[in-house]
């Protein structure tokens, strides 16, 4: 049973009898004398995807859930459910759409590297890498001497996720991009 303070992003715990997957946590130190830190934690529901907030005392203690983390790749997407098949046992899971939308911009057939999170065999959420590569589609022509300056333009990927990349980039090159902040890396 984790407290308040040790409590970690992508930690899940049972509250009210719901799996809650912690989203951020804020801290916050109080001025006055003898006041205790406060941590402002944002909640998403697992499955589901419905929302919750709640601030605790550092000595609160919350309910953890055993879960399993198991490496995967995804397979294929069915309607709003997306497979993934375990990387030892090649068993597959089924997440609904709406629990992984944050990361759904960033899956690619056939990726491996991914860790599923299973609660009693069935999975509840997924992390993937850090860093995805992925190949421009379409974007404007390349500058030839715009790697000097630190101007963007748009660039379109192939699973229809547009950011923002460096101006001397073109069409067809492989760049690497960060799925926690969402934002180009550097070139592959």
């Amino acid at each position: 049973m984790p407290k308040a303070s040790e409590l970690k992003r992508g930690q899940v715990v049972d509250i009210d009898g719901k799996l809650m997957m912690a989203q951020s946590i804020d801290v916050r130190n109080p001025t006055a004398r003898g006041a205790s830190t406060l941590y402002r934690v944002r909640f998403s529901q697992i499955p589901g995807g419905g929302k919750h907030e709640a601030t605790y005392v550092g000595d609160d203690i919350l309910k953890e859930v055993a879960l399993e983390r198991r490496k995967a790749s995804y397979l294929y997407r069915e309607d709003d459910l997306y497979y993934f098949m375990d990387a030892e046992d090649y068993s597959q899971y089924g997440i609904n759409g709406s629990v992984i939308e944050d990361q759904l911009p960033y899956l690619i057939e056939n990726m491996e590297g991914i860790m599923v999170s299973l609660v009693d065999g069935n999975a509840i959420a997924i992390q993937l890498p850090p860093i995805v590569v992925m190949e421009i589609v379409e974007t404007v022509p390349g500058m030839k001497a715009a790697s000097a300056t630190g101007r963007t333009k748009a660039a379109k990927f192939a699973n229809g996720l547009e950011l923002q990349v460096p101006e001397y980039l073109e069409t067809g090159e492989k760049v690497k991009i960060n799925t926690e902040t969402g934002k180009f890396s550097s070139r592959a």
